[in-house]
């Protein structure tokens, strides 16, 4: 099947496949944050009601919490890459230690205002993490932050499990990766892909037995480190896929989303937040209504970020935070200017 080039751009090319696993990995993490904020069946958990393990929890936690954090923190890196590698290419006085600080520092505002409304939402650390990750990704060789970023990650999970502690070596391994030219891996596919997808999918196995032994929330069990196992089984998974017949389809339903993946983030959040004001979620005895109404916004948000692509070169947030990162105002409309890089996540 023939290949679909990379979007190119006037600085660097724009990867289709990448921009559709963020939005893949956008939509698992949507799916545990509808959760969190609505606290659905917290109530009756509390009063002791819930004796047995709920069916939509227990498929949520052995295929969708902790696998999608790590693939979305992964890109984040990737994108510091992009975007860092832009400015050190752009003619000009851009500095690029200044236009990244710039980034990160708005990053942080926008998750400090988020916590507003969901206080669980990791914009800010992304934030924090990205500036303490800046000077190694500045001065450092990308093979050398490639390593460093497996061995952190690799030390995180073996003793913290999953959560903030990872973030930190999973940035700088995408970070490298990006730069040691992973993106144009990914988009090739074959058999540099297919191998590391069959050894992944043999850990998985036992890796998903072992975690079912085990009660209790993910994040705090073995479950929690088992995560990256499956996040680079989606993603390996997910670029096999790409090289058949459901490319289409599946750039058609992702990549919207994480083009606009900022946007998206900060939107399912205030949606929640505006519907736990008008349902008593924790009173409910199941979670699969949120879990329905998380796949309800995210094909609502998929359609609606499709829809304003196609006269912007931006989301709206993702515009605004350019404008930040850049300390410019971008062209935003597609008839003025077309994308130009890679959004970070």
């Amino acid at each position: 099947m023939e290949q679909q080039p990379p979007r190119q751009s006037l600085t660097s090319p724009r990867w289709a496949l990448i921009d559709s696993i963020r939005g893949f990995a956008l939509a698992g993490i949507l799916l545990v944050n509808s959760v969190d904020i609505t606290e659905v069946s917290s109530r009756l958990a509390t009063a002791g009601h819930l004796r047995e393990p709920e069916p939509t929890r227990v498929i949520l936690d052995l295929f969708v919490q902790t696998r999608f954090v790590p693939i979305f923190a992964f890109l984040f890196g990737m994108s510091f890459w992009f975007v860092l590698d832009s400015a050190r290419r752009r003619a000009g006085s851009h500095r690029p230690w200044a236009v990244m600080l710039r980034r990160m520092l708005f990053l942080i505002l926008i998750g400090a205002a988020l916590a507003l409304i969901y206080p669980g939402n990791i914009l800010f650390e992304y934030g924090i993490i990205g500036l303490l990750a800046l000077p190694v990704i500045l001065l450092t060789p990308p093979i050398a932050v490639a390593i460093l970023g497996g061995l952190t990650t690799v030390a995180a999970l073996a003793f913290f499990g999953s959560g903030t502690p990872t973030l930190f070596g999973l940035i700088l391994l995408g970070a490298g990766s990006a730069a040691l030219g992973l993106p144009r891996a990914l988009e090739k596919g074959g058999r540099a892909i297919a191998l590391p997808f069959a050894v992944l999918l043999a850990l998985a196995v036992p890796a998903l037995f072992w975690q079912s032994t085990e009660p209790g929330d993910p994040r705090f069990t073995i479950g929690g480190a088992f995560g990256i196992i499956f996040a680079g089984l989606y993603v390996t998974g997910f670029a096999l896929l790409w090289r058949t017949r459901l490319r289409r389809p599946l750039a058609a339903v992702f990549d919207p989303l994480g083009r606009m993946a900022l946007s998206n983030y900060v939107g399912a959040a205030a949606i929640f937040f505006v519907l736990t004001r008008i349902i008593d979620f924790p009173s409910m005895p199941s979670m699969l209504p949120v879990v329905l109404a998380s796949l309800a916004v995210i094909a609502l948000q998929s359609v609606l970020s499709r829809l304003w692509l196609r006269t912007h070169s931006y989301g709206p947030i993702e515009w605004v935070w350019r404008a930040a990162t850049w300390w410019k105002r971008p062209e935003g409309r597609r008839a003025e200017k077309d994308s130009t890089e890679q959004p970070a996540s």
